[in-house]
């Protein structure tokens, strides 16, 4: 039984905008102010998730969370309706505001940190829910995607789903945007791969924030009861870091027994290549030189913050990149030299996703990795796997809920609270999350 991997897309949320929160982020922070079409990012996402379908690979669906944030707003003193909460928290400080509105949830790499159930010593598939402490308008994503993933995951005797970690510098997680696997198939017993940035404690000198600690990984790794001796903790270098390689995926990922990765993106790039030839021995490893493409080209196209997947029938792996991989010269010369030659990589499909990708998520971010043997994949509550069908049904109700402009004086609008909140409801009706999944629909 070899099993399958099934990626979990984000649905992008009906507040969609371009708030520059995020700091570290080139993309995001230079596309600060900028508006957005909410509704062309919803279907550009489902697009993905469709080809993914044609290309014959399991594919399931997360929901946004509730945004505008109200919660958060009334946790922070503001009272009164819905309308006037976010009327007068935007009055009063429109930075609230757009960290109550954003859509960052819809990048489910995010999410949480997974390992197979063969990796793990009780033989369940984990999942470790993300903190996200460095951010605060990400820090607030935990709760709703520890429930979200309790009903998509609900058997228990397949599937353990555990917390956020504390939420101190000392434990911060970015999830899987920092973890990777080596394995011939997916219910195989792999290596298990965690990028960290800094340690705890450790006087981080650089502009931009290191986000995931050795700490948070190593916490991590024992509550999925990881094998020791098939686990490595990585350290990402602080070049990548400096440039503006926020997370790991942003220089390097891996498809089955393939590690692809830019030449700058480990501290200790020989060291780590000589621990994967001892634990396995199987695995390959594609080394994009910084003569070839510069680590500046490197993040700004997202050549590696893609997918790579193992197509059936196919022999060599196939990479589902953003456009902009495939439109910048350098990278563009590098992925039609290795799919000429005869490497384990065979083939580019390059997607639109321009509107994730002004914010910084590329194909990578919005995906969560769900590595599942043929029981799990029975055991995953039924209708979050998408289908032609279902995927139709979205795409309509992007159509019919989302805006197709978005600006940042559009943000305070007392009415986008109405729009988004029956936008969700609706999903509610589509996805099987039940109509008390929202704080609002509880209200």
């Amino acid at each position: 039984m070899t099993g399958v991997e099934a990626n979990f897309d984000g649905l992008v949320g009906p507040t969609h905008n371009y708030a520059g929160l995020s700091h570290g982020n080139v993309a995001s922070q230079t596309n600060e102010g900028a508006v957005s079409n909410p509704r062309a990012a919803g279907l550009q996402g489902i697009a993905k998730m469709r080809l993914m379908l044609r290309l014959g690979l399991p594919q399931g669906v997360l929901a946004p969370h509730q945004r505008p944030n109200l919660p958060f707003l009334r946790a922070l003193g503001y009272q009164g309706a819905d309308r006037a909460i976010w009327a007068k928290a935007n009055e009063d400080d429109p930075l609230l505001g757009r960290i109550a509105s954003s859509a960052s949830p819809m990048w489910t790499a995010n999410a949480a940190t997974v390992s197979a159930s063969a990796n793990c010593a009780d033989g369940r598939l984990h999942f470790s829910v993300a903190n996200l402490s460095t951010m605060l308008h990400r820090s607030l994503e935990a709760p709703t995607t520890e429930r979200m993933l309790n009903r998509i995951f609900a058997d228990q005797r397949c599937f353990a789903v555990h917390p956020a970690l504390p939420g101190h510098p000392a434990f911060s997680d970015e999830g899987a945007a920092n973890h990777m696997r080596l394995s011939r198939a997916p219910a195989e017993a792999g290596l298990e791969l965690f990028v960290y940035g800094r340690a705890a404690g450790e006087t981080w000198p650089h502009a931009f924030p290191a986000r995931q600690t050795l700490e948070a990984s190593q916490a991590i790794a024992r509550r999925h009861q990881l094998d020791p001796a098939k686990t490595l903790f990585v350290r990402q270098s602080a070049k990548a870091i400096a440039a503006g390689a926020f997370h790991n995926d942003v220089v390097a990922v891996t498809g089955a027994a393939c590690l692809f990765q830019h030449e700058l993106a480990f501290a200790e790039p020989e060291a780590l290549a000589a621990q994967i030839a001892a634990i396995a021995p199987h695995a390959q490893i594609v080394t994009v030189p910084a003569h070839a493409v510069a680590l500046e080209d490197a993040i700004a196209s997202y050549l590696f913050n893609a997918q790579l997947v193992a197509l059936p029938g196919a022999n060599r792996l196939a990479l589902i990149a953003p456009q902009e991989a495939v439109e910048t010269p350098s990278t563009k010369a590098y992925l039609d030299a290795l799919i000429a030659g005869d490497g384990p990589i065979g083939a580019v499909h390059a997607m639109d996703l321009r509107e994730s990708m002004r914010n910084g998520g590329g194909p990578a971010c919005l995906r969560l990795r769900v590595p599942l043997t043929e029981a799990e994949y029975a055991a995953v509550t039924p209708g979050f796997l998408l289908s032609e069908p279902l995927a139709e049904q979205l795409e309509a109700w992007v159509k019919a809920h989302y805006r197709d402009r978005l600006s940042p004086a559009d943000l305070a609008d007392p009415d986008l609270v109405d729009e988004a909140y029956a936008a969700l409801d609706a999903l509610t009706q589509i996805l099987p999350l039940g109509r008390d999944f929202y704080p609002f629909q509880q209200a």
